[in-house]
């Protein structure tokens, strides 16, 4: 199987007996990338397992390493590829030529994937990663019967014609998962995780089954959190981190920079204060290394139950600040309001359109019989509401980012407490001294400056009138 699948296998069977986490796994495999030293060594080292134990593994490693060559003996008939041949080639990925093209001498690139080492299938797929993050993409799109695909500045691009063979995407996804992941995924028929690529970056991925195969998405995560200034956010959003008790949260449609936002937000908390931040995630996304504050950091389904459950039990761990990747339940709203009104610092993300329909999201997930003291609750503990979206640039260097922000002053938690949220449009339009701003003012700033067109604006405005036209 090769010296890197020996070690993929050590390595899952120790997460699958739980004689390790999958977080120390990943550990281990970063420092064996850094030092070149063997997978079972570096364990002991870390005390993650005993030396006795280490024998254990190694001893079940060995019974199943017997048991994959004998069945391999058995049933493999096509010759083994030239070692290293096209291994970054999309060739060597394209699914077979339709029939007639049988006749014609198959190139060693093109070999059954099942001939290939599970080592070579995971060098390939980190062949196209490095290539994705090299050209700038924000996702990487890897599907079983179809072209390679990526997406730059919004836009998804075809990279190369020749369909993926699904046999070989399944062996490149595969070599990725550890064995819980593995199982879940053949369980569930989806999985998501983080995946970390020494030199290249982290990403969010997602793993699924369709009718074709097995397909991925791959979202690039840089290695540190941003600024607000590298993601062209203005300054006076720093001023939100300042809160020590309350809620700020960061909404928009999917892709729109939220985890970003949220990344740079709690990087100045991180910075500029002596506080304990516990965040919440599906997957861990920004790693963020303790500054002045001691940051720790929870994956769900790697580390807890769920978020609601983290969250209940974050309440009991001393924490300022708590940050939820996403509220996206009754239960984890509910106790993101309670962790607000009892004296926390709460930052979460929220699938929203605009400040106001997010608020009305909050509420409305409530039964009508509990709106009433949850308009009350929101009205006192809602410090601000920033919903943005990222639009394409008029010079096609990437994206811009256009706000709406919201600050709970008291006439607006008047308004969330009377159930009159249609009103806080108006308070938006005339907050501009306190920060605020609707969404088509933003981008009408944008127009104006020359960042962005004026059709791109009506792409995105709720007021096509502004931009003379009507909204898509």
């Amino acid at each position: 199987m090769g010296l890197d699948s020996n070690e993929q296998l050590l390595g899952r069977i120790a997460v699958h007996t739980k004689a390790i986490t999958p977080e120390q796994l990943n550990q281990a495999t970063l420092a064996q990338g850094r030092t070149g030293g063997r997978l079972g060594e570096i364990l002991v080292e870390k005390g993650f397992v005993t030396p006795a134990q280490l024998q254990k593994l190694l001893a079940a490693q060995k019974q199943v390493l017997a048991k994959h060559v004998a069945k391999k003996a058995a049933v493999e008939t096509a010759p083994e590829p030239e070692p290293g041949a096209a291994a970054a080639s999309m060739q060597s990925l394209a699914a077979p030529k339709p029939s007639a093209e049988a006749s014609k001498p198959l190139r060693a690139a093109k070999a059954p994937v099942a001939t290939r080492p599970a080592g070579g299938a995971r060098e390939a797929l980190h062949e196209l990663l490095r290539e994705g993050v090299g050209a700038g993409a924000s996702d990487l799109h890897v599907h079983s019967g179809a072209p390679l695909r990526w997406r730059r500045h919004g836009a998804l691009e075809v990279r190369g014609e020749a369909p993926l063979d699904p046999a070989r995407v399944e062996a490149m996804l595969r070599s990725i998962l550890s064995a819980e992941q593995g199982a879940r995924f053949d369980a569930e028929g989806q999985v998501d995780l983080a995946y970390t690529l020494e030199g290249t970056g982290r990403f969010r991925v997602n793993v699924y089954r369709q009718q074709r195969g097995f397909d991925a998405v791959f979202r690039a995560i840089p290695d540190h959190a941003p600024s607000l200034e590298e993601l062209s956010l203005p300054s006076s959003l720093a001023r939100l981190t300042n809160y020590h008790q309350g809620m700020v949260l960061i909404t928009g449609p999917a892709g729109c920079g939220k985890s970003s936002t949220m990344a740079a937000f709690l990087n100045l908390v991180n910075e500029e204060r002596s506080d304990h931040i516990l965040t919440i995630e599906d997957p861990i996304e920004y790693v963020h290394v303790s500054k002045r504050c001691l940051v720790n950091q929870r994956q769900v389904r790697s580390h807890t139950e769920s978020f609601a459950r983290a969250l209940r039990a974050g309440l009991r761990e001393d924490p300022d600040v708590i940050a939820i990747g996403e509220l996206r339940d009754l239960e984890t709203i509910s106790l993101a309001l309670t962790a607000a009104e009892t004296g926390h610092f709460v930052l979460g993300t929220l699938h929203t359109s605009s400040t106001i329909r997010t608020i009305d999201r909050l509420i409305g997930v409530f039964p009508p019989d509990q709106q009433g003291q949850v308009r009350t609750m929101l009205s006192e503990s809602l410090r601000a509401v920033v919903s943005q979206r990222l639009v394409p640039r008029a010079d096609g260097q990437g994206r811009a980012p256009a706000l709406e922000v919201l600050i709970a002053n008291k006439a607006v938690g008047n308004l969330i407490r009377e159930n009159k949220t249609f009103q806080i449009r108006s308070i938006l339009q005339t907050g501009g001294a306190h920060g605020m701003c609707l969404l088509d003012g933003s981008l009408e700033e944008l127009v104006k400056a020359g960042t962005i067109t004026r059709e791109e604006a009506r792409r995105h405005c709720e007021e096509a009138k502004r931009f003379g036209g009507a909204a898509a």
